[in-house]
C-alpha cells in the first residue's frame, strides 16, 4: 500500500488488509437467540486513537481532522435526537461554531439523502480547529470531559463505536434452527465503503497507532459495554485474557506484532 512489501513493520506503517485473523463465538448471555463472533486479533491488539499525537487526518493534508473530515451520519432517528440534546449544553467556549450552527443548522442530508453532521470549512462542525481559544478536537467530547459523563453519551454512535465494527447477519443452522449472528471487530478501510480505500491514511492497520498500554477490550471497555452489554462484554473480556495469556497466542494484529 506504501511501497515495496515489507520486512519489518517499521520498513511501511500499515499492515495489508487482510491476514490471519482469530474468533471465538459464544451465546449471548442475555439472549439465547444471539450469538456473538468476536474478532480476538483486534480486540488484544494494542490499538489506540493517537488523535493530536501522531495522527495523519484520513486524507493528506487535513492531519488536524483525524476522521472528522466526512462529518457524521447518523445510525437513527434516536441517535440524532440523543445528540440533540448535548448540542443545547454546548457553550460557546465548547464549540467553535456555535454561531454558525445557529445559523445555518448543523444537520445536513448527503446526496443519498441521509442525515448527518454538517461539514463547514472542511470539516464536522463539531470539530474545533486549532487555535480555538476552548481548544481543538471534537466539541461533543469536550463536553463530556467537562460534565463527567462518558462521550459514548455524547457524540453521535458512529463517532464513539469508531474504529469498532458491529455487524448483523442471520445464520441458519444444518436443523433448519437460526440466530442472529452479531460481529464485534475492526472497522478497517472497507468498512467505509468503496471510499475507504482513498483515504490517505488510516489507524486500524497502522503501526503508529498500535502503541495503547491496554488492548482494545480493555481501553475500549464502556463502548464494548454499550454495544455488547455488561454479560457479554464480561464473557469476551475473560476470553481476551486468556487469549492474551497463552504462550503464542494464535494470530496476533501485524500492527501490533514487533515480529512482523
Amino acid at each position: 500500500m506504501h511501497g515495496h512489501a515489507p520486512t519489518y513493520a517499521f520498513h511501511v506503517p500499515e499492515v495489508p488488509l487482510d491476514f490471519p485473523r482469530a474468533y471465538v463465538e459464544f451465546t449471548d448471555p442475555a439472549d439465547p437467540d444471539q450469538v456473538y463472533r468476536c474478532d480476538l486479533t483486534w480486540l488484544t491488539s494494542r490499538w489506540t486513537c493517537i488523535f493530536g499525537g501522531g495522527c495523519q487526518g484520513i486524507y493528506k493534508g487535513r492531519p488536524n481532522d483525524g476522521c472528522c473530515t466526512l462529518g457524521a451520519h447518523f445510525s437513527d432517528s434516536d441517535d440524532e435526537k440523543r445528540v440533540k440534546q448535548h448540542v443545547k449544553e454546548l457553550t460557546k467556549d465548547d464549540w467553535q461554531f456555535r454561531k454558525e450552527a445557529k445559523r445555518n443548522g448543523w444537520v445536513e442530508t448527503d446526496d443519498e439523502g441521509e442525515r448527518k453532521t454538517r461539514v463547514v470549512d472542511g470539516a464536522c462542525i463539531f470539530l474545533n480547529r486549532p487555535g480555538f481559544s476552548g481548544g481543538a478536537g471534537c466539541a461533543l467530547h469536550k463536553l463530556a470531559l467537562r460534565t463527567g459523563v462518558h462521550f459514548v453519551e455524547t457524540k453521535p454512535d458512529v463517532c464513539w463505536q469508531l474504529p469498532i465494527r458491529r455487524t448483523f447477519r442471520e445464520v441458519e443452522r444444518p436443523d433448519g434452527t437460526s440466530y442472529t449472528e452479531v460481529g464485534i471487530g475492526e472497522y478497517d478501510r472497507r468498512g467505509w465503503g468503496a471510499g475507504g480505500h482513498d483515504l490517505d491514511w488510516y489507524c486500524t492497520g497502522n503501526t503508529e497507532a498500535h502503541i495503547g498500554v491496554e488492548a482494545v477490550f480493555e481501553s475500549n471497555r464502556v463502548e464494548l459495554v454499550t454495544l455488547m452489554g455488561q454479560q457479554a462484554y464480561d464473557v469476551l473480556a475473560d476470553l481476551c485474557r486468556k487469549h492474551l495469556d497463552s504462550k503464542e497466542p494464535v494470530a496476533p494484529h501485524p500492527a501490533s506484532d514487533p515480529g512482523f
